[in-house]
């Protein structure tokens, strides 16, 4: 309904302005909604610190001495480093016996790492250190013979929470609480760059 008096023309013209108020407020209230959905959409986008704790993890092999231990972290766990002597490798096989798992048929570690020495290069070890029993952090004991572990005590790690063992090979020995050997994570090295958490072109054979 019209005003009396009003034209066919002011009609039109009042109909056209409505038109365009509804379009202008749609077109305002659809930007608006994409505008608040910017910043809800940015929320499923990983942060910095996030990519980050997922990045591979380098050490430089060349600051580890033969029999020294060197720890890294790579997502949040420990990594252990060993530079083991060759004497030590050598005997490595010498008590599988004793272990649960000798041959890492049950254990987790890359294929290349599938080995009695559970490592691309025989003098290097890189493993996980927590403890496949309840996580703790198992500590070195490389001597041989140590007093508290025993005269056959061939050298390794021991979990102080629970009493497990395994040699220098992250392998665990019969009697311990843990049924599984320490963790092997994907790793490559590059001359003396050791690079944990990718696979990539491993280097074989001892440094």
């Amino acid at each position: 309904m019209t005003n009396a008096g009003a034209t066919t023309e002011d009609a039109d013209n009042d109909l056209s302005r409505r038109k365009f108020l509804t379009v202008a407020l749609g077109a305002v209230a659809g930007t608006g909604a994409a505008f608040t959905a910017v910043p809800f959409l940015s929320t499923w986008a990983p942060s910095e610190r996030v990519r980050a704790a997922g990045a591979p993890a380098k050490f430089d092999l060349s600051k580890l001495q033969p029999g020294q231990m060197a720890t890294i972290v790579w997502r949040k766990q420990p990594v252990y480093i060993v530079n083991r002597p060759k004497d030590v490798t050598a005997k490595l096989a010498e008590h599988d016996s004793r272990l649960k798992d000798p041959q890492s048929a049950e254990s987790q570690q890359p294929d290349y790492a599938k080995n009695g020495s559970r490592s691309v290069r025989d003098d290097l070890l890189v493993l996980i250190g927590t403890c496949t029993h309840l996580g703790c952090l198992p500590k070195q004991r490389f001597e041989p013979g140590d007093a508290t572990l025993g005269a056959d005590w061939p050298g390794g790690f021991y979990c102080p929470c629970h009493g497990s063992r395994f040699d220098l090979a992250g392998r665990v020995f019969n009697g311990s609480p843990a049924s599984l050997n320490l963790r092997i994570p994907p790793y490559h090295v590059d001359g003396n760059l050791l690079t944990v958490g990718e696979d990539g072109a491993a280097t074989t054979g001892a440094a």
